[in-house]
């Protein structure tokens, strides 16, 4: 498992986001949350480009960790996620996301994003997400996997 430099894994293991990761972040300078994976030959469809369900998997991803970040002791649910495909992406591809908070309700917390390889926008987001208070889970080991 390569983990792009200062990137780092989520503290809460994922068994689906094991299975097609890693899936990575970072924070910026301006405290922005920043998402990324490098695209693998098990990420592609039979056309040889990126599974659009990946995209979609790494938007609900960005999605959730968007919703939560800032806040300890909460995990959230997808309730909405709508996806416009609009340039596929390739095996070898840096593919990274970033997202904002458009509105955070009591419980729902509404975000949008972009998925891009350099300049160029493989996918638009916008989703809705149910924040919970964490329940048991399994947490990362220290240092990655």
């Amino acid at each position: 498992m390569h983990i792009p430099d200062g990137y780092e894994l989520f503290e809460w293991v994922d068994p689906f986001e094991e299975l097609v990761g890693p899936l990575c972040f970072k924070e910026d300078v301006d405290g922005r949350v920043l998402f990324a994976f490098e695209a693998q030959p098990k990420h592609a469809n039979t056309s040889g480009q990126i599974h659009g369900g990946m995209l979609m998997t790494f938007a609900d991803f960005a999605l959730c960790l968007t919703a939560i970040h800032g806040l300890p002791g909460e995990r959230c649910v997808t309730v909405s996620l709508s996806c416009e495909f609009t340039a596929p992406g390739q095996v070898g591809d840096f593919i990274e996301s970033t997202a904002e908070i458009v509105r955070r309700a009591r419980s729902l917390t509404f975000v949008r994003g972009t998925i891009t390889v350099g300049d160029r926008t493989l996918l638009n987001y916008s989703g809705i997400v149910k924040r919970l208070a964490r329940s048991d889970g399994t947490q990362r080991a220290e240092g990655p996997a």
